[in-house]
């Protein structure tokens, strides 16, 4: 693929170990079903306290932000059977440092779907994008949000009033494993 770093990404539809689980690129042609999906998960979206600006989002606004080309972020849909049921995302905070974020559908929680996306969107981040560090912000009170990323290897890197700040290196320093 010729041209340089700054073209869009063209992210194929993305694997996860859950056969029926696909990422995929989240553009404003699925903005209706994008918008059903925070219709319906609006309490679930704030239980926490965050999410409050997706929850209280119209149909316009959900369209808006599908429209506006995250690039060189990832924006993608996690998709079960073809139905979008969430959203994970890679953020290009400073590469080759990235941010992670990710919510699902209430009905959709507890499968390990959550871990299978963002583990799948990390490792197309590290071997694509470069990435070297992933970043991920969980609100207090959100064990199970804590639990993906314990389960994906990331570690607390800083606790603050309201959140917890999580991190993972991606790459192993050389003489990290014995010969």
């Amino acid at each position: 693929m010729a041209g340089s770093h700054h073209d869009k990404h063209v992210l194929p539809e993305l694997r996860t170990a859950v056969s029926t689980l696909t990422l995929c690129l989240l553009t404003a042609e699925q903005a209706d079903e994008y918008y059903a999906l925070i219709d319906r998960n609006r309490e679930h979206l704030t239980q926490h306290g965050d999410y409050q600006a997706l929850a209280a989002s119209d149909y316009e606004t959900a369209h808006a932000e599908l429209l506006n080309d995250p690039s060189p972020s990832l924006r993608c849909g996690v998709l079960l059977h073809s139905a979008l049921i969430g959203r994970v995302d890679l953020v290009a905070v400073n590469p080759p440092k990235y941010g992670l974020g990710y919510w699902l559908d209430r009905e959709a929680t507890g499968h390990g779907y959550a871990t299978a996306a963002c583990r799948a969107l990390i490792e197309y981040g590290a071997t694509v994008l470069g990435a070297t560090d992933v970043f991920a912000g969980v609100t207090h009170g959100n064990g199970k949000s804590d639990a993906v990323l314990t389960r994906l290897g990331f570690q607390v890197a800083e606790v603050f009033g309201t959140y917890t700040r999580y991190h993972r290196a991606l790459v192993a320093s050389p003489c990290a494993y014995p010969a």
